[in-house]
């Protein structure tokens, strides 16, 4: 782990702009909460600019999602590699003479977007006009119309299919008393007559309630022109609208060339919300400000001679205190680097912890590649990750990562497959029979998992033996470098007695021996001393378990409690089994894809028929085992390695940097010194 620094900066407010944009170019100083609230310093709530930066923000974001619908680009399936943009000073500057353009664009794409929609929506709603007043086309007043000084009309549909003759007789029937009217049918829609009636004034509300009776039903629209004339403007008002969408999206169109500058518009003002932030913290007098936080301390001189150089300010580094809740940032080298976000999914060494991940590391990879162990699939592995590296240098730090953890893994599946023989499973044997009818076939190395499985899982349980005995070893070193000698012995040595003396016996017993074919004994005078060892390790933990208790009763009851944990052991010893399952599932898969492949046999039907069932196959099994591997790696990891060991708990190291949130650009940091 890198050790840190805390700082404390004492600058002019004058300089609070520069000084800060600065250290988030920069980018290795975490800004905490100065707490400092008195007479003279006071903090700033900058809640509004904030508010109006991730406005921008957000706009920025709205726009790129319209003209990404309006003018798609063409990006390939891996372009998520290709990480950040590089951004200089010099185009951070340029681009705050266009930030406050790059707004009014944004603003105006969000405008047409939703003209856009207005006019489709109108679109549709003068369709479904036009499509309600279509059965009415014949009809020469409009559907308003309520009749004369002396006549009264009603205008509207009735349920079913209605002839004029059966409308009058159903009308005459149920107003008998009313006087003389008339009757049209104007037009029918489905189940629906479309009636124009017509009658006395004095009469119009007789005939209203018999119509009611049959189910009549007034239009929902009624326009004041006839509905052929209505037809006619809505018409016109939905070319106009077509126009309207046609100009508006030649607009958006227009705007595709500004793209870059709203990605950079999203960033930018994303990068001045977090700086407002960070001002936020800040202990500010009248004409000067306060700044705490914490900076690796490799990079402490390097940034008081930048700072001083160019700002008029006092700067003070000084160790953490066991008070300080100082961050975490972990430093490895080139090979164990990649397991780092492993670590860090779990949780960052808590104070007083050794950084695990150099230990971890080479577990890791061994691990994973005995799970899949197959020489094709690591090659592929390597091949893969390494060349998606190679065109991608700028990728996400943290997909870097992954990538180069595959990269090992790759190299070392490819180890463990020349080991077990293992080429896409038995692939060499079935083409050979197949299509040679030939026995050819690539030895294993060492043996092949699949005749010898047994030999295997003797081999799966000394690696957890040796896995977990690191684990405890690990905490030897913790203990002893912190000076806690006692606990070293009671905690560490006591159990490297007892498990490392009860698996010596049992190696020594005949039914462990026929049980995994052992080709070693092991003598009487070694199993002698690893009763010894046991005894001394049992006696040792029932006397140290529960040493925190004053009442002796407890200790021991304690104790015998700690020694029951032996079968914890035991467990964590099987569950190192899963390396032979995994292995075993990786290979019998393999030749089940490749016996089914074989099946159409030889010849040239046989041979496409043997390349597509081979590459689904095989690709499937390596996707799926790829996962498994790695969740029961990190399973053995997490749970069976670092439980002897490691609790973690420690806070990550967020420096104020200008890349932290940005999407698109990376700032090109100038953090040289």
């Amino acid at each position: 782990m890198i050790q840190m620094k805390r700082v404390v900066i004492c600058a002019l407010r004058k300089n609070r702009k520069q000084l800060l944009e600065d250290l988030q170019r920069r980018g290795v100083v975490e800004v905490g909460d100065t707490g400092l609230e008195d007479g003279v310093f006071h903090k700033s709530d900058l809640s509004d600019s904030r508010t109006a930066f991730e406005k921008n923000v957000a706009a920025a974001r709205r726009a790129l999602e319209i003209l990404n619908r309006a003018v798609p680009q063409n990006q390939s399936m891996l372009a998520a590699l290709e990480g950040k943009e590089q951004l200089t000073a010099q185009q951070y500057e340029e681009f705050a003479q266009r930030h406050d353009e790059t707004v009014r664009v944004a603003a105006r794409l969000e405008e047409l977007e939703k003209n856009l929609a207005e006019s489709r929506a109108e679109i549709v709603r003068t369709e479904l006009e036009r499509e309600a007043l279509s059965p009415w086309m014949e009809l020469d007043v409009p559907l308003s119309f309520a009749g004369t000084k002396k006549t009264a009309a009603l205008i509207g549909s009735l349920p079913g299919a209605l002839t004029r003759e059966e409308l009058s007789v159903n009308l005459a029937k149920a107003a008998p008393e009313a006087g003389p009217f008339a009757a049209e049918v104007v037009g029918s829609l489905k189940d629906q007559t479309c009636v124009f009636f017509l009658c006395e004034k004095k009469d119009g509300e007789a005939y209203a309630a018999a119509l009611n009776a049959l189910g009549f039903a007034r239009p929902a629209v009624q326009p004041e022109r006839t509905p052929a004339r209505e037809t006619e403007a809505l018409k016109a008002e939905e070319e106009e609208c077509r126009k309207s969408i046609e100009r508006d999206e030649s607009e958006v169109k227009s705007y595709a060339e500004c793209r870059g500058d709203l990605k950079l518009l999203e960033d930018y003002d994303t990068m001045r919300s977090e700086k407002y932030e960070v001002i936020g913290r800040l202990a500010q007098s009248k004409r000067t400000f306060l700044l705490t936080g914490y900076v690796p301390a490799k990079k402490a001189s390097g940034l008081e001679a930048a700072l001083s150089k160019r700002f008029d300010l006092a700067i003070e580094f000084s160790d953490p205190d066991e008070k300080d809740d100082a961050p975490v940032l972990l430093k490895n080298n080139a090979f164990a680097t990649p397991v780092e976000d492993v670590v860090e999914s779990f949780s960052l060494p808590g104070k007083g912890e050794i950084d695990p991940t150099a230990l971890m590391a080479p577990f890791y990879y061994f691990l994973y590649g005995m799970m899949l162990g197959d020489a094709a699939y690591g090659i592929i592995m390597t091949l893969v990750t390494f060349i998606l590296m190679k065109k991608y240098p700028h990728m996400k730090l943290s997909m870097h990562h992954m990538m180069n953890m595959f990269f090992y893994c790759g190299l070392s599946t490819t180890f463990w497959g020349v080991m077990f023989g293992s080429y896409f499973g038995d692939v060499v044997d079935v083409v050979g029979k197949t299509f040679f009818h030939a026995n050819v076939t690539i030895p294993a190395v060492w043996f092949a998992p699949l005749n010898q499985p047994m030999r295997l899982l003797v081999f799966c349980l000394l690696v957890g033996i040796i896995h977990l005995f690191a684990g405890l070893g690990a905490n030897l070193y913790q203990a002893l470098h912190t000076g806690r000698y006692l606990d070293a012995l009671y905690d560490v040595v006591f159990w490297y007695l007892l498990v490392g003396g009860l698996i010596v016996l049992l190696l020594s017993t005949s039914m462990m021996h026929d049980m995994f074919s052992l080709t070693f004994t092991v003598s009487a005078a070694a199993a002698k001393v690893a009763t010894v060892a046991a005894a001394v390790g049992a006696v040792g933990i029932i006397l140290t378990g529960g040493r925190e208790s004053r009442s002796p009763v407890k200790r021991i009851m304690k104790g015998l409690y700690a020694l029951y944990n032996v079968t914890g052991y035991l467990s964590d010893v099987l569950s190192y089994s899963r390396l032979l399952a995994l292995g075993l599932a990786t290979g019998v898969i393999a030749s089940v894809v490749n016996k089914m492949a074989s099946m159409s046999g030889g010849g040239v039907v046989g041979a496409i028929v043997f390349i597509l069932i081979f590459i689904v196959g095989h690709t499937m099994n390596i996707m799926i085992n790829m996962l498994g591997a790695y969740v029961h790696t990190n399973r053995l990891q997490y749970v069976e390695f670092f439980g002897k060991f490691y609790s973690g708990g420690g806070r990550k190291f967020t420096p104020f940097s200008a890349s932290a949130h940005t999407k698109y650009y990376q700032f090109k940091e100038e953090n040289e010194s």
